[in-house]
């Protein structure tokens, strides 16, 4: 149940890289945020769909 929490914590830790006004590489930042954001759902649903908790 720790990964999904960690999950979360440096999703949100990359969505205040891109918002900050001086990210120079906002492009690159932009892919590790959706590469992110489809990580954690796959982990959430896999989370939750496991009888294993």
């Amino acid at each position: 149940m720790k990964k999904p929490v960690w999950m979360i914590l440096i999703l949100a830790l990359l969505v205040m890289a891109i918002v900050s006004p001086f990210s120079a590489l906002a492009l690159l930042m932009i892919v590790v945020l959706i590469s992110a954001i489809v990580s954690t759902i796959l982990t959430l649903l896999r989370t939750a769909l496991s009888e294993d908790f």
